[in-house]
């Protein structure tokens, strides 16, 4: 059995929920999202709470019932609250700025690198060159942080590059000077 899909969702205040047609939308203090959900997972809508429900407790009802159930509950937490992620720009000269939706990096290249944010994406810059990625969705927070991150990944010598806050690079000895 999933024991993440049998896992009642709490819905808070100032949040509705609207299910028709296959069509579950979500909508909070911070926005709306909707997405379409797989004919084989039903749900039951209460006044406080969502459950993911199945009809047949086959292996791959089992595994969509708790993943709808994580998207769904992904949903909740970024209208109410929202989502981020912190990336990292390590290198002497690496530096990043932003103008409206437009993050300008340069990264070492001969010209810098203009990365224009998606709708519903916002991001910050501190001027330890950090990048706070956040937005309402969790899966598009995540795509764009991975392609800002994949312009520079970190290299393992020095550790020049962009990376996640929490990611830990594994480090590599330099050249030594071999005599014969």
């Amino acid at each position: 059995m999933s024991r993440v899909g049998k896992k009642p969702i709490n819905i808070p205040e100032k949040t509705t929920i609207t299910w028709k047609d296959r069509l579950l939308a979500v909508k909070g203090p911070n926005g709306t999202l909707s997405r379409n959900i797989h004919p084989s997972v039903d749900l039951e809508i209460k006044p406080e709470v969502i459950q993911v429900c199945i009809d047949k407790p086959t292996r791959q009802n089992r595994a969509m019932q708790g993943l709808t159930r994580s998207l769904i509950n992904n949903m909740v937490i970024g209208v109410n609250k929202g989502f981020e992620r912190v990336l990292e720009i390590n290198g002497i000269g690496y530096r990043a700025t932003i103008s409206g939706q437009t993050l300008n990096l340069n990264l070492g290249f001969s010209n810098s690198v203009d990365f224009i944010l998606p709708e519903g994406i916002s991001a910050t810059v501190d001027k330890k060159n950090n990048i706070t990625v956040t937005g309402i969705d969790k899966e598009k927070v995540g795509h764009v942080a991975a392609a800002i991150r994949r312009l520079r990944p970190p290299e393992p010598y020095k550790g020049k590059g962009i990376k996640y806050a929490e990611e830990r690079i594994q480090r590599k000895a330099g050249k030594t000077g071999a005599t014969q």
